[in-house]
């Protein structure tokens, strides 16, 4: 009777396995590093950083394109000449 009754749960704890959803997969995350330069006095304002970004998207014909990618074109344009004029 001992073995029928060991039989029986064994057969239960197969079934609950079976029942049981599988666990989700991990999602993978990308991660990008930037290098930030040190702003000093000659940094550009956000206003003028936003008016330059600004023109590059009306440029392409106000389509498409990235606002982040136009604003850090900007802005580095902006780093160069303030650079240039320092110089």
């Amino acid at each position: 009777m001992k073995q029928k009754n060991g039989l029986k749960q064994r057969k239960r704890l197969k079934m609950a396995e079976k029942i049981e959803p599988p666990l989700p997969e991990v999602e993978s995350i990308a991660v990008a590093i930037v290098e930030v330069e040190p702003m000093g006095d000659e940094s550009p304002s956000q206003d003028e950083i936003a008016v330059l970004a600004y023109s590059y998207w009306e440029a392409r014909g106000c389509k498409n394109g990235s606002p982040e990618e136009d604003w850090f074109r900007a802005e580095r344009e902006l780093r160069s000449r303030g650079a240039t004029q320092k110089a």
